[in-house]
């Protein structure tokens, strides 16, 4: 919900922790269940904020916290 939620689990990821179990624990998106995986989906039915963000990043690479109008993700490609 909060930026400084989003910057306390991206320094709990770069201490080492997993981004599959800390997604199962915190997201609020219904992939949470998934570790976070939300499968293939049409690049149209996401917000383009994120879709440009995730983009931008290389296979394993997780992203800044980043705020779209469904709140506030750490994307992992």
């Amino acid at each position: 919900k909060h930026e400084f939620e989003a910057n306390d689990l991206l320094r709990l990821l770069k201490a080492g922790k997993s981004f599959e179990e800390l997604a199962k624990k915190y997201s609020q998106c219904p992939s949470h269940s998934q570790g976070g995986y939300l499968g293939e989906v049409e690049s149209k039915r996401l917000d383009p904020v994120f879709l440009e963000c995730f983009e931008s990043l290389k296979p394993g690479e997780i992203s800044k916290p980043l705020r779209t109008s469904f709140g506030w993700h750490l994307i992992k490609k």
